[in-house]
């Protein structure tokens, strides 16, 4: 199974999952296991809804801290790849996940530092 797609159980939020050819982590560079592909807006300057797409990967390697994604990530462990048996619970799964990488928000301080080491030319 290539792609599916997921839509949350109010029926408002479509999301494509993609488990073959998905890209190798930025944050690592290893492959991947998972791209998710899904719908987020963001306010502009005027406090305007703009409507766009957002991927996130879910890496072996990476992930296997977060609690959402070590319930995913242990799904690929045992069955290795989504099939009509584990298409709900891989759904729920992914769901979930998902969800928790939209919680997730810049941390200000390490951004803040980063900034300064790569104006000093360390970064």
């Amino acid at each position: 199974m290539n792609d599916v797609q997921h839509i949350d159980p109010q029926g408002q939020d479509e999301i494509l999952l993609k488990v073959d050819g998905t890209p190798q982590c930025p944050r690592c560079g290893s492959d991947t296991v998972l791209l998710a592909r899904y719908q987020h807006s963001w306010k502009n300057n005027r406090g305007e809804d703009v409507p766009g797409i957002k991927e996130a990967v879910l890496c072996r390697g990476c992930d296997q801290t977060d609690p959402e994604a070590a319930e995913l990530l242990a799904l690929f462990t045992v069955d290795e790849q989504v099939t009509p048996e584990n298409l709900e619970t891989f759904g729920g799964l992914a769901a979930a996940w998902v969800e928790s990488v939209r919680q997730r928000t810049v941390d200000e301080a390490l951004l803040a530092a980063q900034h300064e080491l790569w104006c000093r030319g360390e970064l």
